[in-house]
């Protein structure tokens, strides 16, 4: 969600925080800003627009300096005005960054006035400013240290104090941070992304670390006070700019992606091997009896799709749960189930959240679906399963949903066949499949002009269902989250067997319905459902796979699936859904890669 960057250097380090900063941009925020110490004094730059605003006041002023923080913000605690833009500071002396939500600042602020401090700002952070600037003695490091035993929360930060003009100070619980190693210099991050170009050597910090950064050392106290080393890796971080092309946005170019992603992500192997989720997977395979899939948002559908298929093609027990429920409510831990935690970012704080808590409680054998390898989530799992998505600029994820789907067939499939269920014929047939599958997807994709018309009727309804059955019920829910999402349209989805138990009160010819209609068993149960939409003067648009004998009809539009394609169904009817989302949104001329209130990595409770 928001970005931190910061430095310790003997040049001017500006143009890197700037430079980290627009590494960050693609997450979404509505205000950022940089400080440095300049000259003994902490000085800072702040805007409530882009980076490249925030660049311009830089250079105008000449702001520069060899110790630096810098922010992208995302408005939690106060609105998107200057005041609550980081840097933070505190009586002038120190300046704080900060991710995360301070969840007990009211009490601290209360204490806190009452010992002489005056808050300019909304924001929790200036709670966290002066705790720090109250308990500082010469030692910043140590004054971090103390100060972080306060809070209670979810919290990054990077420190710096006009009296240690070579230190910047980090500490993190629940948010991410991370240590760049350079020659002579030092970074902090919350993603290795922001320091692509400036370092490959990276330290990711566990929970409950505090950091010290000066030119030449880095220093770690683990929760409890100890200096405690730790491990750093090469990381090859990608920076480089990543181009439009011929797209309108990065969102329809990455739904065209998708064919490339699919491949990258689809297993080379020639048979479904415990070996492709860890070294550890197939003794941890032999041992679980269920599985509990943790997620949130769009990974949440992919959830739910994999629990259709990892019941019929595994027969093993599977429980979807929205991870920023399934903490706070009483459950039955199975040790012997396989926890599954699904996230595009590895960060998703939720997700993260349940995760440990599912550990907490007994569950050893976790398993990370995610697009990030050095993400907190494939660290803190047992085993692992990379999507190869590549970069996802736009807030909307599409091409990550997608390889999500690829990497939990794969699961089933593999599960299956350790399990007894899945043949020697069949499995050679699901690696068929999936080979076909970027083609197949390409052939959704020449759909486009069709959904185009489609979308101009669209873009002047304020309300839409969608409906879908058996595996495409969860593909429904995803195609109404990615409509209202970044066309602002209220968009809500069902299984089209509950049509008649309430959403068809809604039904009128002002309330588009879009219905997922693929050629499997439960068709001919959809044809009622369409026809229950039609009695009541209803205007259907049906994605039908070719041989439904589905056809366009008074409000019945029909757009023709180039091929049935059995159980991997669910991939390629997400496709024309992201289509159909994103160019509505084009005719009501939305901010599609950047939707309002909305941000791409959501690392905030």
């Amino acid at each position: 969600m928001c970005g931190i960057v910061g430095a310790v250097a003997q040049r001017n380090i500006v143009p890197v925080l700037i430079e980290g900063l627009r590494r960050l941009e693609y997450r979404g925020y509505d205000s950022c800003g940089v400080a440095v110490l300049a000259n003994g004094e902490p000085r800072r730059a702040r805007s409530v627009s882009r980076v490249a605003d925030l660049d311009e006041q830089v250079r105008e002023t000449r702001l520069d300096g060899v110790t630096g923080i810098a922010h992208t913000r995302w408005a939690t605690h106060g609105a998107p005005v200057t005041d609550n833009a980081h840097p933070i500071f505190s009586r002038d002396t120190l300046a704080i960054v900060h991710n995360g939500i301070i969840e007990n600042y009211e009490t601290l602020r209360e204490m806190l006035r009452g010992n002489g401090y005056v808050f300019v700002s909304q924001t929790d952070t200036e709670v966290i400013a002066h705790l720090i600037h109250s308990m500082y003695k010469g030692d910043l490091f140590a004054a971090v240290q103390e100060a972080v035993g306060h809070l209670h929360g979810a919290y990054a930060i990077a420190v710096l104090h006009k009296d240690q003009p070579h230190t910047v100070v980090g500490a993190r619980q629940g948010s991410p941070l991370v240590v760049g190693l350079g020659d002579g210099e030092n970074f902090l991050a919350s993603d290795a992304l922001a320091l692509a170009g400036s370092t490959e050597r990276f330290i990711f910090l566990e929970e409950g670390d505090v950091c010290e950064l000066t030119l030449d050392a880095v220093r770690i106290a683990d929760r409890n006070g100890a200096q405690t080393p730790r491990e750093v890796r090469q990381v090859a971080a990608y920076g480089g700019a990543v181009e439009l092309g011929p797209y309108r946005h990065f969102m329809q170019k990455e739904i065209f992606e998708q064919p490339r992603a699919i491949t990258d992500t689809i297993p080379q192997a020639e048979a479904f091997d415990a070996s492709l989720f860890g070294a550890d997977a197939a003794k941890v395979f032999d041992e679980i009896d269920s599985v509990l899939i943790l997620a949130c948002g769009t990974s949440s559908y992919a959830g739910m799709t994999a629990k259709y298929w990892l019941e019929s093609i595994a027969k093993i027990p599977t429980q979807v749960e929205i991870a920023s429920e399934y903490r706070y409510r009483e459950s039955v831990p199975n040790p012997k189930a396989l926890v599954v935690v699904i996230s595009q970012s590895g960060e998703t704080a939720d997700t993260l959240a349940a995760l440990k808590h599912a550990q907490s409680l007994g569950h050893t054998h976790t398993l990370a679906v995610c697009n990030v390898a050095t993400s907190a989530m494939v660290r803190l799992t047992e085993l692992a399963f990379l999507t190869h998505a590549g970069r996802e600029i736009g807030v909307a994820s599409t091409k990550a949903f997608t390889t999500q789907l690829v990497a939990m067939f794969v699961l089933a499939a593999t599960l299956g066949k350790l399990r007894g269920q899945v043949s020697a014929a069949q499995e050679a047939d699901y690696i068929k499949q999936l080979r076909h599958l970027p083609a197949a997807v390409n052939s959704v994709l020449a759909l486009e002009p069709q959904i185009i018309a489609w979308s101009e009727e669209f873009s002047r309804k304020e309300h839409a269902l969608f409906l879908g059955r058996g595996l495409h019920y969860p593909i429904a829910l995803e195609g109404a989250l990615k409509l209202k999402e970044i066309s602002y349209i209220h968009a809500e989805a069902y299984p089209a067997g509950e049509l008649k138990h309430g959403p068809l009160a809604l039904v009128t010819e002002a309330m588009p319905v879009v219905t997922v209609a693929p050629n499997d068993a439960l068709l001919e149960k959809l044809k009622s459902n369409i026809q229950e939409v039609r009695a009541r003067g209803g205007q259907l648009y049906v994605f039908a796979d070719g041989d439904t004998k589905i056809v366009n009809d008074e409000g019945l539009h029909v757009i023709r699936m180039p091929e049935h394609y059995g159980m991997l169904s669910p991939i390629l009817h997400t496709v024309p859904l992201q289509l159909l989302a994103y160019h509505t949104a084009c005719a009501r001329g939305t901010d599609v890669d950047k939707p309002r209130n909305l941000a791409k990595s959501v690392t905030v409770e």
